[in-house]
């Protein structure tokens, strides 16, 4: 189980698909000043105690969770996030599906501020597709009106990223 996603991962470089369906929205189309920030993070996953409403329904063998992220950020992205996280593991092997909501803050090319990514995963039989982005409005101090989206791919066990963004 890959701890950034919560859902499996093979060994070796891994490039999430973007989700063809989820285009970015109007205020975050891409523009001349796109700028690309690269690095990698560290991800700390907190399962939390599970509840009733999480357990398989009788039949389905799908478990849903719920898990607190913390992570540290290097690169052209420096500072933390923390967020949450629901899951959903199916029986099936290699299915799931996650969404998440985490704040970041700190610097982006040496841009002081926070903002919001939203994530939304899932795997089919081992297919990804994983689509990050950042929340409109959600910007502030230096980085208020920043748009982007955010690429993760996991190279011998460690998180890198590339991010796409207009400020």
């Amino acid at each position: 189980m890959d701890n950034a996603t919560g859902l499996m991962s093979n060994a070796g470089p891994q490039r999430f698909k973007p989700r063809p369906e989820m285009p970015l929205p109007p205020d975050q189309t891409p523009s001349s000043q796109t700028r690309l920030a690269s690095g990698h993070f560290e991800v700390k996953m907190e399962p939390q105690p599970a509840g009733p409403e999480t357990a398989a329904v009788e039949g389905s063998g799908t478990q849903l969770g719920r898990m607190l992220l913390h992570k540290r950020f290097d690169g052209d992205l420096q500072g933390t996030g923390e967020g949450q996280m629901l899951t959903a593991v199916s029986d099936t092997p290699g299915s799931a599906g996650y969404v998440a909501i985490e704040r970041f803050v700190g610097t982006l090319h040496g841009r002081t501020g926070s903002f919001v990514f939203q994530h939304s995963g899932q795997m089919d039989r081992g297919a990804q597709q994983l689509a990050i982005s950042v929340v409109p409005g959600s910007g502030s101090g230096e980085l208020a009106g920043l748009a982007g989206r955010f690429v993760l791919r996991i190279e011998n066990g460690q998180h890198l990223y590339d991010f796409d963004y207009t400020l």
